[in-house]
């Protein structure tokens, strides 16, 4: 796992499966804490409060995430442990899901359970948004007006987010680059400018990138 970049759920999202006429309901939510984790579990139990059972799993955290599940009731080890490992499979982290249980009149059996929260929690996931956070450098990059047409041309074809531009005696472009490419990025700006760029660094940030916007994060 790159220490860098970290799969999270980015938005809330719902799934449902039947078997042998048991519904079960999966609802997901991007968490930052264990007590917004905690939080998401009670409501979705008081509006699922006729139900059976409420099974959770959720992993909060970054590079020492915490992990916690529970069957709340099912056969041990075929609910919580199933949802938690789809979560783990996924390498999603700062997420939360709750699988709702209505008894059809049907014992599932200890696999049947195993299989049917394992669905029902990729169906939830299915169904939301996930997206990749990654630690950014953010850069501001100067340049006389003659060369600012080689800078934009780079940041376009090597897929450079530039957050924005300000125009006034020079260009000085604001981008964010991958932490990790940021040495290497300056030294293309260089190469392709001749050397007549000023390049500052900023702060570093996490962001995401939604279909092409950038996004900052807070962490």
């Amino acid at each position: 796992m790159d220490s860098q970049k970290y799969r999270i759920l980015y938005d809330s999202g719902e799934g449902e499966i039947v078997e042998k006429k048991s519904r079960f309901i999966a609802h997901t939510a991007p968490v930052k804490t264990e007590e917004e984790a905690q939080e998401f579990i009670e409501k979705i139990k008081k509006q699922y409060w006729d139900a059976r059972h409420n099974c959770w799993a959720y992993r909060v955290g970054m590079e020492q995430p915490v992990v916690r599940c529970s069957d709340d009731g099912e056969p041990s080890g075929t609910a919580g442990k199933p949802m938690l490992e789809v979560i783990l499979g996924e390498d999603l982290h700062n997420i939360v899901v709750v699988v709702t249980r209505y008894f059809g009149g049907t014992l599932l059996g200890t696999g049947g359970l195993i299989r049917a929260y394992t669905k029902s929690t990729q169906e939830g996931i299915k169904n939301s948004r996930t997206v990749v956070k990654c630690l950014g450098q953010e850069l501001s990059v100067a340049c006389d007006y003659a060369t600012s047409g080689k800078i934009q041309y780079m940041a376009a074809t090597e897929e450079i987010p530039v957050l924005g531009t300000n125009y006034t005696e020079e260009v000085v472009f604001h981008m964010i680059v991958p932490e990790n490419q940021a040495k290497a990025i300056e030294n293309k700006f260089i190469e392709a400018s001749s050397g007549k760029v000023k390049i500052t660094e900023l702060e570093k940030k996490y962001f995401v990138d939604l279909d092409g916007e950038i996004q900052i994060l807070e962490e």
